[in-house]
């Protein structure tokens, strides 16, 4: 399982910016696109908020890879 760590003042990191840190997505449009069209889980369910805000021990999933937050 990949991991991407909080930067170390933040509380949580939103989900279109987490799919690009792992580098599940080369841009945000990407990230939102595949957002929108339910491709993308957040603890085992769909998610379709690029928005939604991702904390430590939250798992995003998309095309088989698997990534946790970590701080």
């Amino acid at each position: 399982m990949e991991k991407v760590s909080l930067r170390e003042n933040d509380e949580f990191i939103k989900l279109g910016q987490a799919m690009k840190k792992a580098g599940l997505e080369e841009s945000g449009a990407d990230a939102k696109n595949d957002i929108l069209d339910g491709l993308v889980k957040v603890n085992g369910e769909v998610e379709k908020r690029r928005g939604r805000k991702l904390y430590p021990g939250d798992v995003v999933e998309y095309e088989g890879t698997q990534v946790q937050i970590t701080k």
